[in-house]
């Protein structure tokens, strides 16, 4: 009887090995694809708000023209120059503020810019991207939005005054190069060779996506941690169109 116990045991082990190692893979793709959908959802989110500000300025246009020659009619001069002041800011918050030649890169990076600067985050950006490359439009949201996500998450642990995120994308030797440095609190926390995401519930998924694309298009990822400071760089390499 103790041997026909131990089989059966042997039989539940077994096959809930089997149903781990075909169900497992099945599992992880469909959250990393769930998480993706959200994330595209809520970057595509961002940019229409962005341009619905813009749109929203446009329409205001003629009247502001109206007011302006009122001013000047009655010869306000110094009212004319506050109200040119005041118009000059509600611009500036809503002019795109980074202009990389390629149109998809620009909606991801100025969303972001946006929730950044309304973070209270010292940025630096500086980006290249011609309009026809191989990469996907959406592969490089992902990539960008998720780099960036992960910065702010990262700065908001800090004090405002010690808050930063630096970004670089250029092409390098016929390579897409992405470059994200942001200040932290600590070092990053690794499991093995890997950094692991202190954020809960599906968003970790967000490292994993971006290796994927990265191993897709053959490129690159290195991640770098030190005291205060996490950098991450990309390189993807591009095909002539």
């Amino acid at each position: 009887m103790g041997w026909q116990i131990a089989i059966g045991m042997a039989a539940v082990v077994l096959i809930n090995l089997l149903l781990w190692a075909y169900g497992a893979p099945w599992y992880v793709n469909r959250r990393i694809s769930r998480f993706q959908n959200e994330l595209v959802n809520r970057h595509y989110d961002e940019v229409e708000t962005m341009y619905r500000q813009m749109r929203g300025w446009r329409h205001d246009y003629h009247n502001h023209m109206q007011t302006l020659k009122a001013y000047m009619t009655l010869g306000q001069y110094r009212e004319t120059i506050e109200y040119l002041d005041r118009l000059e800011e509600d611009l500036a918050a809503v002019d795109t503020v980074l202009k990389t030649g390629n149109v998809m890169v620009d909606a991801i990076l100025n969303s972001k810019l946006s929730l950044i600067r309304e973070k209270c985050i010292q940025v630096d950006a500086t980006a290249i991207v011609p309009e026809d490359i191989s990469v996907l439009g959406i592969d490089l949201s992902v990539i960008i939005g998720n780099l960036l996500d992960n910065a702010m998450e990262a700065c908001m642990q800090l004090p405002a005054k010690e808050r930063f995120i630096r970004i670089y994308i250029d092409i390098l030797k016929e390579q897409l190069y992405i470059s994200v440095t942001n200040s932290m609190a600590g070092r990053a926390k690794r499991s093995g060779e890997r950094f692991v995401s202190g954020k809960e519930g599906c968003h970790g998924f967000g490292l994993l996506r971006i290796d994927g694309i990265v191993g897709k298009y053959g490129g690159y990822v290195n991640r770098q941690t030190e005291n205060g400071v996490f950098a991450t760089e990309v390189m993807l390499p591009l095909e002539h169109i």
